[in-house]
């Protein structure tokens, strides 16, 4: 059971008092378990077969057509017609999720059985229909959400060890450390992101953990004045003096006593990296420099 400080309960009471922001976090942990469990919603491979008895589970392993009497030794294409009838010619049968597409479902199996030419509007298959290659939508916008919420996760869990450390050492020295970890901050925030992520793309396909990586770099800049000033203001308080004068060390002090203290206004800026971090995956993917063409995102 993890044990809270006394000051992190208090804190933790006084979030549960308010109610739009205790529930908007239910919500998003909601959607974001949604999407993780994916696959379990949106696939086109069937949560369960039964086969002759025996229980296949093709969302976690790969079967091929010849375990259900078929000829070829690859993966079952379970949406074919010929695998279904091979499947339940003996009394076997197949459970599909409520979304019986993946959101890179090949171009060989797409829904062709539209009305309409792709992008078509939704109907009983395709809840919000299909994009210009005719794959499903919303099981492109389940695992795009899924790719732009951990990718807004990690960023932020990123930026804010690297702003926080930042920020507490020129915080809490002041001095030197803070006039020349200034000066670098004005130097580094000026390097133009956007112009690194297009020569980037000219010798490596941008994917996830590239983007990830080099957002890292720059998105942590913010959060550094931030956390600063809190580590200006409490350094000179009373019982950090005391602390001081106790023998602790300046590890203990800043971990222990001005850190918890100065949390209050590092917080409150986190949501706007972890926003930021969406729109800016978003943009990059509108420009042409994000994920690989044709990943969910």
């Amino acid at each position: 059971m993890l044990k809270l400080s006394p000051l992190a309960r208090r804190r933790f009471e006084r979030f549960k008092k308010n109610r739009r922001g205790w529930w908007s976090l239910w919500l998003f942990i909601g959607l974001f378990l949604m999407t993780l469990g994916g696959e379990l919603i949106a696939n086109d491979k069937p949560l369960m077969v039964s086969y002759q008895g025996q229980w296949y589970f093709p969302v976690f392993k790969r079967h091929t057509e010849q375990e259900f009497g078929g000829h070829l030794p690859f993966q079952a294409d379970y949406r074919s017609d010929y695998v279904q009838q091979l499947i339940k010619k003996d009394g076997g049968w197949l459970l599909f999720p409520p979304i019986p597409f993946s959101d890179d479902t090949p171009n060989d199996r797409v829904n062709y059985d539209l009305n309409k030419p792709a992008p078509s509007p939704p109907t009983s298959v395709n809840w919000l229909g299909t994009d210009d290659q005719a794959r499903d939508v919303l099981a492109r916008v389940i695992f795009g959400a899924r790719v732009s919420i951990l990718f807004a996760l990690m960023l932020t869990f990123v930026s804010a060890l690297i702003g926080i450390a930042a920020g507490a050492l020129q915080g809490y020295y002041g001095g030197w450390v803070d006039l020349l970890g200034q000066r670098l901050l004005e130097v580094w925030s000026g390097l133009p992101v956007l112009y690194l992520l297009i020569i980037l793309s000219g010798f490596v396909e941008p994917n996830f953990w590239w983007l990830l990586g080099i957002m890292a770099l720059f998105s942590w800049l913010a959060l550094v004045d931030v956390v600063r000033a809190e580590f200006l203001r409490g350094r000179n308080l009373e019982y950090v003096k005391a602390a001081r004068a106790l023998g602790l060390t300046d590890r203990k002090v800043i971990v222990r006593h001005i850190l918890p203290n100065a949390m209050n206004a590092t917080l409150s800026y986190l949501p706007f990296i972890l926003t930021g971090a969406i729109s800016t995956l978003t943009a990059l993917d509108f420009l042409g420099f994000g994920m690989p063409a044709g990943s969910a995102s």
